[in-house]
C-alpha cells in the first residue's frame, strides 16, 4: 500500500510566480519529511523528478549515509546549467530518461544511468487511429484535432481562450471537422466549459474527454499541445503537432535570461532541431496556430516524414525503463536492505 504523508497538490505550482507564492509552505513541508526520514532511516530515498523540491531532501539524507537516488534527470541541458554542483553534491545515483543526459554530466562526477522513458515503453510503436476513433464514436472522414491545453488549472486558464479560438479558425477551413479536449480533472474541465461559454462557442464540434489524452492523440490528424510531457506522447505516437507555450511575463523573462537551447519542446529537443512549430507567449495567438496545424493536415508528405522521425526517437527511448532503474535502485542499495 501506499503511505501519503503530504498531499501532492501541495506541491502543484506552475511557474516561479506560482512558487514563489507558495514557497514558505513548500520548504516547511521539504523540512518536515527529512526530518521525518532522518528519524526513520529508509534503505534509499528515491526522489521522482521535482528536482527544487527534492534535491534538498536528497542532500540531507546523502550526508547522513542514505543512498538518495533521483528519478529523472533535472532539465540542466536546456536552462539552468549551474545546478549540476548542486545536483553532484545532493545525490548518491541519478537515473536519466533521455540518451544524450549521462555525457552531459560526465565532467561532474555525478553517477549517471540512463534507464529509458516509460512512456516509449507504454505507448505501442504503432498506433491504430482507426480503431480508436470507433471506440470514442468518430466517423467519416474528416479531419480530427487534439487539443491539449495542459494539466493544471493555470495552464487551462492560461491557455482555454487561444485554444478554443484556434478551434474556432480550424472548423471555418475544414469543414465537418471534429475536436478532442481531453483534461485532466473536473476542475480543468469546469474552467474550459466556462470559457467556452463566455466565448460563446458551445457550438463548436468539441468532445471533451476526461483524461484519455493518449486516445485523443492517437484518434487525431494533428495536434495542438502545451509544451510538455504531452509533446513527448505525441512523438511517440506519431502525430503532428504545434506547440504552444505561456506563462506570466516575469516567469518568461527569467526562464528566457537563463535557458541556452533555442527549443522548448521536447521533439525538437530530442531531434536536436526544429522538427515541429513552436509559439511561445505573444507569438502563440490563434491565426498563428491554425495556419500552423493546418498547414500539418493538409502536408501528407511532410507528416509521413515526421512520423519516420518520430519512429525513430521512440526506438531510441524505449529501454523497458523500470526494470532498468529498479536494478539501480537495488545496487545502490546494496547490503542496506533491512
Amino acid at each position: 500500500g501506499l503511505d501519503v504523508w503530504v498531499p501532492a497538490e501541495k506541491l502543484a505550482v506552475h511557474g516561479y510566480a506560482d512558487a514563489l507564492r507558495h514557497v514558505r509552505e513548500i520548504s516547511a513541508i521539504r523540512r518536515a519529511l527529512a526530518t521525518r526520514l532522518l528519524r526513520d532511516p529508509p534503505d534509499a530515498f528515491v526522489g521522482v523528478d521535482a528536482p527544487d523540491f527534492n534535491l534538498g531532501i536528497e542532500r540531507r539524507l546523502k550526508r547522513n549515509g542514505i543512498p538518495a537516488i533521483h528519478y529523472v534527470s533535472p532539465s540542466v541541458w536546456a536552462w539552468r546549467a549551474g545546478r549540476v554542483r548542486r545536483i553532484a553534491r545532493s545525490v548518491t545515483h541519478l537515473l536519466a530518461l533521455f540518451p544524450f543526459e549521462p555525457a552531459f554530466y560526465a565532467a561532474s562526477g555525478v553517477q549517471v544511468t540512463y534507464v529509458g522513458h516509460p512512456l516509449a515503453d507504454s505507448i505501442a510503436p504503432h498506433v491504430d487511429t482507426a480503431a480508436v476513433r470507433k471506440r470514442l464514436g468518430l466517423t467519416g472522414d474528416a479531419a480530427v484535432f487534439a487539443l491539449l491545453p495542459g494539466s493544471r488549472q493555470a495552464e487551462v486558464d492560461r491557455m482555454a481562450a487561444i485554444f478554443i479560438d484556434t478551434a474556432r479558425l480550424l472548423a471555418r477551413d475544414f469543414p465537418g471537422a471534429r475536436f478532442l479536449v481531453p483534461l485532466v480533472s473536473r476542475e480543468t474541465r469546469s474552467r474550459f466549459e466556462l470559457e467556452l461559454w463566455r466565448r460563446d462557442a458551445r457550438d463548436l464540434p468539441l468532445k471533451l474527454l476526461f483524461g484519455h489524452a493518449q486516445d485523443a492523440l492517437a484518434a487525431c490528424d494533428g495536434a495542438l499541445v502545451a509544451s510538455g510531457t504531452a509533446t513527448l506522447e505525441a512523438a511517440l505516437l506519431g502525430k503532428p503537432m504545434v506547440i504552444v507555450y505561456r506563462t506570466s511575463p516575469w516567469s518568461y523573462r527569467l526562464m528566457r535570461r537563463m535557458a541556452y537551447q533555442p527549443w522548448f519542446g521536447l521533439p525538437n529537443i530530442l531531434a536536436g532541431r526544429f522538427v515541429v512549430p513552436e509559439f511561445i507567449q505573444d507569438q502563440a495567438v490563434p491565426e498563428n496556430l491554425a495556419q500552423a496545424l493546418g498547414n500539418w493536415v493538409s502536408d501528407r508528405v511532410s507528416c509521413t516524414r515526421l512520423a519516420r522521425l518520430f519512429d525513430r526517437i521512440h526506438g531510441e527511448l524505449r529501454r523497458d525503463s523500470a526494470q532498468h532503474a529498479a536494478h539501480t535502485i537495488l545496487s545502490c542499495i546494496g547490503g542496506r536492505s533491512k
